[in-house]
């Protein structure tokens, strides 16, 4: 059987619905709770806020050196595999994804 997806969707149900005096009714008898749930972990002190002063704190932050068959992209800097390497060129080693 053929379907008209161009027909309106409207059912006599939803015909009573749309007024705005019926969606305030409906609205009005469902209670919304205005409580939040806020979790343990969820204080002040675990945002920070743009422009903070971080003076005071201190990351611990591993290095790792590079490994032997990894090179930096002199383009996007990023940590590639060798077999990523597309170009070299005056010493410089480019990737596939900024050659290619």
């Amino acid at each position: 059987m053929a379907t008209d997806y161009d027909a309106p969707r409207n059912n006599d149900e939803d015909k009573e619905a749309e007024s705005l005096e019926a969606l305030q009714a409906n609205r009005g008898s469902t209670a919304q709770s205005s409580s939040v749930d806020v979790e343990d972990g969820d204080t002040a002190e675990g945002i920070d806020l743009p422009g903070a002063d971080l003076s005071g704190e201190e990351l611990l932050i591993q290095v790792i050196p590079p490994q032997e068959d990894e090179f930096t992209c002199a383009s996007c800097f990023l940590v590639r595999h060798r077999s990523q390497i597309a170009l070299e060129k005056d010493g410089r080693q480019y990737c596939t994804d900024c050659e290619g």
